[in-house]
């Protein structure tokens, strides 16, 4: 089952990173349960969540209209704020989040990654280090980010599935 997983979020990315490649964009970050997956973490992977800009959400905001979802609302939306869109990308939905922030108690702050590491095949699309994941989903901490967590280290993930 982690394989099958595995390649269906590459396959998602790598039809993100063709879909990219009409932009200007030089870079999305994958963070979440997808970047967990790709390192090799056995976890449930219901969408894409990409880290940006809040300028490149903008540009995707423009570029990819006909994927939009409109209707969608996050569930967690009183815990983060970004320039938020969701799109249809195959059987796997994208979540592109522009200048993330997260509430930790009662201040936004800053979701930032400091560092990615690339995906064999893909130009524009990177997944944060797994370092990075660990910071994110503590930062984070909902119930599913500390299970993300102990998932990924339990594999002792310290390279990435399809990283060349």
């Amino acid at each position: 089952m982690i394989d099958d997983t595995r390649q269906r979020v590459l396959a998602s990315l790598r039809l993100v990173d063709e879909a990219l490649a009409s932009t200007d964009v030089v870079a999305v970050i994958v963070i979440g349960s997808a970047a967990a997956c790709v390192a090799g973490a056995d976890v449930d992977v219901a969408d894409i969540d990409l880290l940006t800009s809040s300028d490149v959400a903008g540009e995707l905001e423009h570029r990819w209209t006909d994927r939009r979802v409109a209707s969608y609302a996050p569930a967690d939306g009183h815990l983060f704020r970004s320039r938020f869109a969701r799109y249809a990308f195959s059987d796997m939905p994208v979540e592109v989040m522009g200048g993330l922030e997260v509430a930790i108690d009662g201040q936004w702050r800053a979701v930032d990654v400091r560092d990615t590491l690339p995906v064999s095949g893909l130009r524009r699309v990177r997944v944060a280090s797994v370092d990075d994941q660990q910071r994110l989903l503590a930062l984070f901490g909902r119930p599913k980010d500390v299970l993300r967590a102990q998932a990924l280290r339990m594999t002792g993930a310290g390279r990435l599935a399809g990283h060349s």
